[in-house]
């Protein structure tokens, strides 16, 4: 059976539907669909994904009947519309894109115009009786083609454009005339047969043929590759390949084009949001290279078209049941149709819209809850320009995406990367963002450009990317290569710092005092939708009662993790610390030991206290001993002066202290066998500030946790001491509390003798950060300097750090989680980890049925929206 690879669409001939998507790519489906609702869209065909695919694995040739399926595709458009290919009485010309079953805006390519060559040029001025339309068009073309096909890079084209502007004395392409178009047509074919010495070609065919190809490989540039590796695209995807009639914007003060959104992109407002240009073609809206007018002012200029494109976005809505971007064109007072698809929209709009969704009858809960990722809640929490702070406002663009930053000036995205690497954070400054940007985009915290709209490029990349962007500031004028700028009399130069406000606009001087945003209505009802969903609970890991307090106002049922490690930095606790690590006599260990427990019983009350009513859950020292101790010199000095010792006895003590390998040394659950009294302290204060509030009539449900076990007898020791002094301050409190002793589950030889340790044990609370370094051998501090090339070479599709290795780690805690209940029904599991906020991970542990995930206090609502997605899409067992 012959593989179909090419499907038509539009002139009453439509092949393809929206559910298509996986064959015909986002942009084609919806192509299709739109065509199939009689809408007004311009016909074409729509090459497959598949073929693309095929293309790959045949060394970037053509599967073998494609080319002949193209050519006949290409003669049912030319009778649907009336007009010859390559003919030069009103000729056909074709626009050619991409169209991934992803959306990906701006990532691959694009060419417009195609089949334009001198004898067609003749035909379409004849034809339209407008020569400067015909020769715009032309001029395009040829630098479009040039840059997607011939790999010459588009700003030699801007270059020979700007310096005929200036010529002219003009700010517009617009302004120029046809003598001045035609001496542009000439130097861009002067600059092609420079480049590449040969001419630019002029027949059709070969046009749409190498298009074809260039269109095909573009899901292989490094933008779009760093794209998919952003959002978890599969490479073997491909793209599909869209080929459609022409329709022309830039025909005089009677065309348009733009790009409009249902609901507003950046807050789900429910109001038509977008914008247009009058004389104008696509890209001019999505490049930026002109600031575009407002939706709104459309009803003014063309009446009968925005009557028209408001029945066409409410159908499209109602009928997708979704928030859509949508791309159209007028040519000459109609309206056509030249894409629809689910519109990016930043966290708090994708917030707003869900619920609106459900209360207009549009969606249901569930539906609601699945359309918002749980990846960009945590924007919703992006920084705001504290209200009471002074300001130097240094010019007001277009507020492009919400939320503000501070940060050192760039220039390019390679310096970006630069500081980014060395934990600077910097705004991203350039005239206008093209795709190529993306990568200095993804590390800058905030994006600031001259040119564009609310729907340019960088406006789009930040929302979906939940950064704050400043665009179309008209007075900013950037030169990358002084590595500088200037607006309004202000000169910017690189490393100077600003503040970017994304909501309103403005970019102030210096760095300005952020302040978090409060939570809204619309995220407090989806919430609870979620809620009422999910089955996995979600604790946080919280070291201090301010961040339990956050976490319990974020919703957190618990603390998963408190880390008593980090209780002991302060200046006075850690000289205690140091001196009961270092102490060479039993008394001065006893007298710190003395001085430290009152200190943790207070820490462990405000803790118990926030958290009342809920499961706080405290593991026992488990770093190495040396990480309390100082390195240099004069610390070694400061601390000898306050311990009255000489600083060389000091310094040998330290350095006997220090091991090869400290990660796999003296710490853990084995600082509590070697040293029981650390454990006995902390035990007894915690116990102490339990039975304390008790008496007061404050429910309290601690859980001690055991870290590092690897054999059930260091639990066995490390738990008989905790029950005999449990019991001596329950006894002597005279008092009834309830506490649960359990374990870390952080090594393999753990996970594999699970049932062996779930005899003794209360609970499991899987360490992901640690297992995950045990079982891949890994050092999570050492594996930056070759994890990314992992990563950006396939060895791995997904940084084990951040989202659970399922085959490996995952197969571990899967047999931890099947050994140990099979011995003790009533054990409790939970994951404490950073993996315990990742969606991915998430809908992995819910599939194990675990009891509960915690993460750090801000990602508790990603990790309960993650666990209610989750339930809807793979029950528990």
């Amino acid at each position: 059976m012959i593989t179909k690879y090419v499907y038509f669409f539009g002139a009453g001939q439509t092949e393809g539907k929206a559910e298509m998507r996986e064959l015909l790519g986002g942009k084609g489906a919806n192509l299709a669909e739109m065509a199939n609702l009689d809408i007004n869209v311009p016909p074409g065909f729509t090459i497959t994904t598949e073929a693309c695919a095929t293309y790959f694995k045949n060394n970037n040739k053509f599967p073998q009947s494609l080319w002949n399926e193209v050519l006949a595709n290409l003669k049912t458009l030319q009778k649907a519309m009336g007009k010859e290919f390559g003919g030069s009485d009103g000729p056909l010309l074709v626009s050619v894109r991409s169209g991934s079953r992803a959306s990906m805006p701006g990532m691959m390519d694009t060419v417009l115009n195609l089949g334009l060559n001198p004898g067609t040029l003749k035909g379409l001025v004849g034809k339209t009786g407008n020569g400067r339309f015909a020769y715009d068009c032309y001029r395009r073309f040829i630098a479009m083609f040039s840059n997607v096909v011939l790999g010459i890079g588009g700003e030699h084209f801007e270059a020979i454009l700007q310096r005929r502007k200036t010529r002219q004395q003009v700010e517009f392409d617009t302004e120029l005339g046809v003598g001045d178009l035609k001496t542009l047509i000439k130097d861009f074919k002067a600059l092609v047969k420079r480049k590449i010495g040969k001419p630019f070609p002029d027949d059709p065919l070969i046009q749409l043929r190498m298009t074809i190809e260039a269109v095909f490989n573009s899901w292989n540039t490094d933008r779009a590759v760093t794209y998919r590796r952003l959002n978890r695209i599969p490479d073997d995807w491909g793209t599909a390949v869209n080929v459609q009639s022409m329709v022309f914007g830039n025909m005089g003060p009677t065309s348009a084009t733009g790009v409009v959104f249902t609901r507003d992109p950046a807050t789900g407002e429910k109001i038509f949001y977008g914008e247009y240009m009058i004389n104008a073609q696509g890209e001019d809206v999505v490049a930026g290279i002109r600031t575009p007018s407002p939706i709104a002012n459309l009803e003014k200029d063309m009446p009968e078209v925005f009557e028209t494109l408001t029945q066409v976005y409410k159908s499209l809505e109602s009928h997708y049941k979704d928030m859509q971007d949508i791309e159209f064109t007028v040519q000459e007072n109609k309206l056509y149709m030249l894409q629809t698809r689910s519109g990016k929209r930043t966290a708090a709009a994708a917030i707003r819209i869900a619920v609106d969704m459900v209360n207009e009858g549009l969606i249901s809960k569930q539906e609601a809850i699945l359309r918002v990722p749980a990846t960009q809640v945590d924007q919703i929490f992006h920084p705001m320009v504290d209200p009471k702070a002074k300001l130097q406002v240094l010019g007001k663009g277009l507020g492009a995406s919400p939320g503000a930053a501070a940060g050192k000036l760039v220039f390019t995205p390679e310096r970006a990367m630069e500081l980014s690497k060395n934990k600077e954070r910097v705004i991203l400054v350039r005239t206008e963002t093209s795709p190529e940007d993306i990568h200095g985009m993804s590390v800058a915290q905030g994006i600031l450009t001259a040119k564009g709209g609310m729907t340019s490029h960088a406006a789009v990349v930040a929302r979906a990317m939940g950064k704050p962007c400043v665009s179309g500031l008209g007075e900013l004028h950037v030169e990358p290569r002084k590595k500088r700028a200037s607006l309004n009399g202000v000169v910017l130069r690189e490393g100077d710092a600003i503040t970017l406000d994304g909501t309103t606009g403005q970019v102030l001087a210096g760095k300005v005092p952020l302040t978090q945003p409060r939570v809204t209505s619309y995220f407090r009802q989806l919430m609870g939708w979620a809620d009422k969903m999910r089955v996995l609970n979600v604790r946080a890991n919280a070291d201090t009662p301010h961040d339990a307090l956050v976490a319990k106002e974020f919703g957190a049922q618990g603390i998963g993790l408190c880390r008593t490690e980090h209780m002991f930095f302060d200046e006075e606790r850690i000289l205690l610390m140091r001196k009961m690590i270092i102490a060479a006599k039993p008394k001065v260990r006893e007298e710190a030991i003395k001085k430290l427990l009152p200190i943790q019983r207070s820490d462990f009350l405000q803790i118990f206290r926030v958290m009342e009513g809920m499961p706080v859950t405290i593991r026992l020292l488990d770093p190495p001993l040396h990480e309390f101790l100082p390195s240099t010199p004069a610390e070694i000095r400061i601390l000898a002066k306050q311990m009255r010792t000489p600083a060389t006895k000091l310094s040998k003590k330290i350095e006997s202290l220090k091991e090869q390998n400290p990660m796999l040394g003296l710490r853990g659950c084995r600082l509590g066998i070697v040293f029981p009294d650390i454990y006995e302290m902390q035990v007894r204060a915690l116990i102490e500030a339990a039975c304390k509030l008790v008496k007061k009539g404050t429910k309290v449900l601690p859980e001690i946790m055991v870290p590092l076990v690897h054999h059930v007898n260091e639990f066995k020791i490390v738990r008989q001491h905790i029950d005999e002094v449990a019991a001596e301050v329950i006894g002597k409190a005279g008092v009834k509390l309830d506490y649960q002793v359990g374990t870390m589950i952080e090594l393999p030889r753990a996970a594999v003798t699970a049932d062996e340790i779930a005899k003794e044990a209360d609970f499991f609370s899987f360490g992901t950060n640690d297992l995950t370094q045990t079982t891949l051998g890994l050092s999570r501090d050492d594996a930056g300097g070759f994890l990314s090339h992992y990563l950006e070479n396939g060895v791995l599709m997904e940084d084990p750090f951040v989202s659970v290795d399922q085959k490996g780690v995952g197969a571990l805690i899967a047999m931890a989680i099947e050994k140990g209940r099979a011995v003790n029904k009533k054990l409790h599991l939970g994951i404490c980890g950073e993996h315990g906020g990742d969606p991915a991970s998430i809908e992995f542990f819910n599939s194990l049925g675990l009891d509960y995930v915690s993460c750090s206090p801000f990602r508790v609502p990603t990790a309960l929206l993650s666990a209610a997605q989750a339930a809807i899409q793979t029950p528990a067992p």
